[in-house]
């Protein structure tokens, strides 16, 4: 009888075709995330002048937005951790994606709203879970690199927006940019047939033929026996997210969300308004996107150089330094700067908290025992929309009353000072350590 031990294997598996196809579907599955969340900003000015709305109710849709992504995260965190995050994201993915649809048929700003907050529920809740099945089976020596280019995919959703943003807002109008972002519903067959289901997951349910079918694709020399057993990470008893605060890891699961709620602030504020901001600073609406477009391309250079930084330097100082980096930078934005420098700024902006983030959510991700990371990531997600949701709001509360520019760009600033110290307060001894007690056996079919 041979022991296998998942983790193991998994860590030291060499990157192949299996591995680029769970990443390529975690990248897709992130870009739709990436567009809908980002289209908002992008047809603001649009509705501000067909619709007549003030600032501050655009503030305020977006924020309704992000209350629901914030019970999306903590519901579907704790939905995949019970039955499991494929058939989670799964449905996730097809009610965000059919909202961003019905949003282009909206003929006013309630209806609007409505299915901006039910998207905002598939919103929330699929980014931790994906994050955390793309950490599960990358390589642990490419791990955070892995999840930084899965991510590229929530980025790149934003490029895409400002780019054709630029063409069909002034030549087919606003309502486009949601039947464009609704698409992806035809991909949902293909992933519930492509897209792996967590082997922990696998495992504790007693799918242990597809336990080993996946493993010999991660590991093409292995070959599963019939008197195989796999050890994995064994659930307790208990609440999962009171799970969090054992072990000495309490001091550090309130920084995570601290974090990370200071860190989704800046995001969202500065994807909703940035083109607003820009409108009202004198551009036109074709070069505000623009603008849009330099923070998404930031954000992409943050996640893939800051994730390979990460592999290589650490997690902590790479997050430290870039939240840092990225509050100097808005600092500076509100000094009105040349526009070459102001490109640069907002690019460095976009690696400061956007690129930065999901280097974040790996490193919660792996901060915590693979039984309650779902719930881990969630809950810091969950809490830290409310960060999110303030963010919006606030910046159209200044639009509204007619505070100077550089008051926007100093109020999205602060939080990145906040973030780095509470990341460098992390305690990185307490990390995963559940120990001996998490290791059991499971018995396993052999595979035809």
């Amino acid at each position: 009888m041979r022991k296998i031990n998942v983790a193991q294997m998994v860590d030291e598996s060499r990157f192949n075709s299996f591995h680029l196809k769970v990443l390529l579907w975690c990248a897709f599955i992130l870009w739709c995330d990436g567009f809908d969340l980002t289209v908002l900003g992008s047809v603001i000015p649009s509705l501000t002048e067909e619709w007549g709305m003030a600032s501050g109710t655009a503030g305020l849709i977006g924020s309704l937005t992000l209350f629901g992504a914030l019970l999306g995260a903590f519901s579907c965190g704790i939905l995949a951790d019970k039955f499991g995050r494929k058939k989670v994201v799964v449905s996730a993915f097809i009610l965000f994606n059919l909202m961003t649809l019905l949003q282009g048929f909206s003929q006013g700003v309630i209806d609007f709203a409505i299915y901006r907050f039910i998207g905002g529920l598939g919103l929330g809740g699929i980014m931790p879970i994906v994050i955390a099945l793309t950490t599960e089976y990358a390589p642990k020596s490419m791990r955070n690199m892995l999840v930084g280019l899965s991510c590229v995919g929530f980025a790149t959703g934003g490029i895409v927006v400002a780019l054709l943003g630029i063409y069909v807002i002034p030549n087919l109008g606003w309502e486009w940019m949601f039947f464009i972002g609704g698409l992806p519903l035809l991909a949902a067959p293909f992933l519930i047939k492509y897209l792996p289901e967590s082997l922990n997951f696998l495992i504790a349910k007693g799918e242990y033929e597809q336990v080993g079918q996946i493993l010999k694709r991660l590991n093409p020399s292995y070959t599963p026996e019939k008197e195989d057993t796999y050890e994995i990470d064994l659930p307790q008893k208990g609440m999962p997210v009171a799970k969090l605060f054992e072990e000495k890891r309490g001091f550090s699961t309130i920084l995570f969300w601290i974090a990370t709620a200071c860190v989704l602030y800046m995001m969202y504020g500065l994807s909703t308004w940035l083109p607003q901001l820009m409108v009202e600073a004198g551009y036109p609406l074709t070069s505000s996107l623009s603008f849009l477009f330099a923070l998404n391309f930031g954000a992409i250079v943050g996640q893939v150089w800051g994730g390979w930084l990460a592999d290589r330097v650490g997690v902590k100082r790479i997050l430290v330094t870039f939240f840092t980096c990225g509050g100097l930078c808005l600092v500076l934005l509100g000094l009105e700067p040349g526009i070459v420098l102001l490109y640069l700024l907002v690019a460095l902006a976009g690696a400061g908290s956007q690129g930065t983030q999901v280097i974040n959510l790996a490193y919660i991700t792996n901060f915590y025992p693979a039984y309650v990371r779902s719930t881990g990531v969630g809950s810091s997600l969950g809490l830290g929309r409310i960060g999110a949701i303030i963010g919006p709001a606030v910046g159209g509360i200044i639009l509204e009353l007619s505070l100077p520019l550089q008051i926007n760009f100093i109020a999205y600033a602060i939080p990145g000072f906040i973030a780095a110290m509470a990341m460098w307060l992390v305690q990185d001894k307490y990390s995963n350590s559940y120990g001996g007690n998490v290791v059991h056996a499971y018995q396993t079919k052999a595979v035809e």
